[in-house]
């Protein structure tokens, strides 16, 4: 990973994991499918549904392992908040002057080539009863840079008396440098996460 962007931290992966785990397993109900689509040698890129903010925390525990993750560049902007959030595995990204995040592109791209996982949420953020329009600027950046392969993830809350049951459905892997057009490939993607999710 390039300089400017501090390592993430096992240690600090490690408690706050524990800590999440504690906490939302008050709350919530994780039940996961399909575990085994993702790969255990090769990096991989996650496209979630985003219904809230609860779904990063949520996601990290259903994974099998450590997974980095694509963040606005608002929480990285206080040095407190940019040193936690990195230690976890965030890489900022800022949307509106992506040229701003050149060395977090390269991060991630470097981070595929060497087997991890990146988590994109292709909506950009929360849209908590419908499907949002795919983002396809950083989609069509990693089809013509690698060939790591996409994974839906649909991901649906359903309120009980007591805790609230989330179900966390990872996709089949799809190949993404099959694809000659990244707009019909986030679409193809969309509609996936959306029939994972539920809707």
């Amino acid at each position: 990973m390039p300089p400017s962007l501090p390592p993430r931290s096992p240690l600090i992966l490690r408690i706050t994991r524990t800590s999440a785990k504690i906490f939302l397993s008050q709350i919530f109900k994780i039940e996961t499918r399909g575990q085994e689509n993702l790969p255990t040698q090769s990096g991989f890129i996650l496209l979630p549904k985003h219904r809230r903010w609860e779904d990063i925390p949520l996601l990290s525990l259903a994974a099998p392992r450590p997974l980095y993750y694509m963040a606005k560049h608002e929480l990285f902007l206080n040095p407190v908040s940019r040193w936690f959030v990195s230690s976890l595995g965030g890489i900022p990204l800022n949307r509106s002057r992506p040229l701003e995040s050149r060395q977090s592109l390269k991060a991630m791209l470097e981070l595929l080539k060497k087997g991890e996982g990146i988590v994109i949420f292709p909506e950009g953020t929360y849209y908590r009863s419908r499907m949002g329009l795919g983002r396809v600027g950083l989609i069509r950046l990693i089809l013509s840079r690698s060939t790591s392969h996409f994974i839906p993830v649909g991901i649906n809350y359903r309120s009980r008396r007591t805790r609230t049951r989330v179900q966390i459905n990872f996709g089949s892997p799809i190949c993404g440098s099959s694809m000659n057009n990244a707009e019909g490939f986030l679409s193809q993607m969309m509609k996936e996460i959306a029939r994972l999710s539920g809707f």
